[in-house]
Order: C-alpha cells, then sequence, then structure tokens
C-alpha cells in the first residue's frame, strides 16, 4: 500500500507519494496526466490536521495540511 497526497506547496499542488510507514519517497506535479490515472475513481480522504500525517507533513503550514487530500493506492 502505499499513499498518494495533494497538498499545496506554496507555488501550485504537489503530489506528494508516502510508503505504508508514511515515509516519504518522491513528488511529482499534481497537475500531471500520471495523478489523474492513479486517482481516478478514488474518493480522497481530507486528512486536515490529522496527528498521524503531523510529522510526515511537518514542511506545510496548518492551512495547507488542512486542505490536503489523500489517496490510498493498492500497490
Amino acid at each position: 500500500m502505499k499513499f498518494l497526497v495533494l497538498i499545496d506547496a506554496g507555488d501550485g499542488m504537489v503530489a506528494r507519494f508516502f510508503d505504508e510507514n508514511k515515509v516519504h519517497m518522491s513528488d511529482i506535479d499534481a497537475a500531471s496526466e500520471e495523478v489523474g490515472v492513479m486517482t481516478k475513481g478514488l474518493t480522497p480522504e481530507h486528512i486536515g490536521n490529522d496527528p498521524a500525517w503531523q510529522r510526515a507533513l511537518s514542511s506545510h503550514n496548518p492551512e495547507e495540511r488542512a486542505a490536503a487530500q489523500l489517496y490510498t493506492l493498492e500497490l
């Protein structure tokens, strides 16, 4: 299982990939075609300021975290 978090990075949306332990793996532009393909048919969770994601998203401010969308990818 992997996680994809769509989050504002100050200068646009970024798609951040995390492993099952919420360890950051990589980032891509959230507007890329790949993101659309990976999230097709999935409903995002709004993780907001969920304590489980505080450390993984600590580089983002509270407003950015509040608007983040989490997709669980069964990879």
